[in-house]
């Protein structure tokens, strides 16, 4: 995870939503054509969903945790365990709390959700409802990483961050994919910052969809991330493979500490409603 900088081909504005605040997008002309004129569309019942119904720890049929606190490839100061006192279920809702507690040398825990083995996808839409925290020095994601990394170690398989929000720069929101020809070590990363009014105190629909030609980001249906697929080969594209859910609080690192982090203000937690994966629908429908 990391962060995203605006693309460098210039988006057409078409409309400001008047309850959100988001601005809508149009995708230039050239990745229309980079699409070869084809409208995918998407099953309207989910093929894989939590709606966190339940009470107690994460439901195991779902999902796993990576642990540990190496610094997670970003210098991250947190431990993730597989704790209920880090991820826990209860009144409709998933929590996950980062804390101010030691464990080993790490001076935070908090948890890695992912859906790698139990649930995994090539295309679809993927959707997450959720309230996260805007303490300073937090770094919570929702994105997808390749199950079985079939083009290489990262960047080169790909990633999608849904989500990211760093705590230091509160309501700015994150859509943002990488690659190997497009990321930040090269300064060629794709992705968009978006103002989102209160993301910590109400809950927002973080979504994307993911089809053979393109990657759209949406925050509440308002789509402000458009990613094409250039027809290249992997190195831009490596998005032809499956790929599982990751839900994360990070404590500092690169990004996330970038402007140190404040201790006093943990614990400090993300809540998730519900997760929804729904089908691209086959074959696509030409556009007129």
């Amino acid at each position: 995870m990391d962060m995203g900088a605006n693309r460098s081909i210039a988006w057409i504005a078409v409309a400001v939503l008047a309850l959100s605040g988001l601005p809508a997008f149009e995708a230039p002309a050239g990745e229309a054509a980079a699409s070869g004129g084809k409208t995918w569309t998407f099953g309207t019942t989910p093929v894989w969903q939590d709606e966190f119904d339940y009470e107690g720890r994460p439901d195991a049929a779902r999902w796993g945790y990576d642990t540990g606190g190496a610094g997670w490839g970003n210098h991250e100061l947190q431990y993730y365990t597989d704790r209920e006192a880090n991820a826990f279920v209860g009144d409709g809702l998933l929590t996950i709390i980062a804390r101010r507690q030691k464990a080993g040398k790490n001076a935070y825990t908090s948890a890695r959700l992912v859906s790698r083995g139990k649930g995994d996808f090539q295309y679809g839409r993927v959707e997450f409802r959720a309230r996260l925290p805007v303490a300073r020095g937090t770094w919570p994601a929702l994105w997808m990483l390749p199950t079985e990394n079939r083009y290489g170690g990262w960047p080169h398989s790909g990633e999608i961050d849904i989500m990211e929000h760093v705590g230091y720069d509160p309501g700015t929101v994150h859509v943002t994919v990488h690659t190997g020809a497009y990321n930040h070590r090269i300064k060629t990363q794709r992705g968009t910052q978006t103002p989102v009014d209160g993301v910590d105190t109400a809950f927002h629909r973080y979504r994307v969809d993911w089809a053979p030609d393109w990657i759209h980001g949406y925050i509440d249906d308002v789509r402000v991330f458009e990613f094409a697929n250039e027809g290249t080969g992997p190195e831009a594209w490596p998005f032809d493979q499956p790929f599982h859910l990751l839900m994360n609080v990070a404590v500092g690192g690169d990004w996330g500490g970038a402007q140190g982090v404040d201790e006093a203000a943990f614990p400090a937690w993300m809540e998730v409603d519900y997760v929804r994966v729904y089908p691209l629908l086959d074959p696509p429908r030409e556009s007129r």
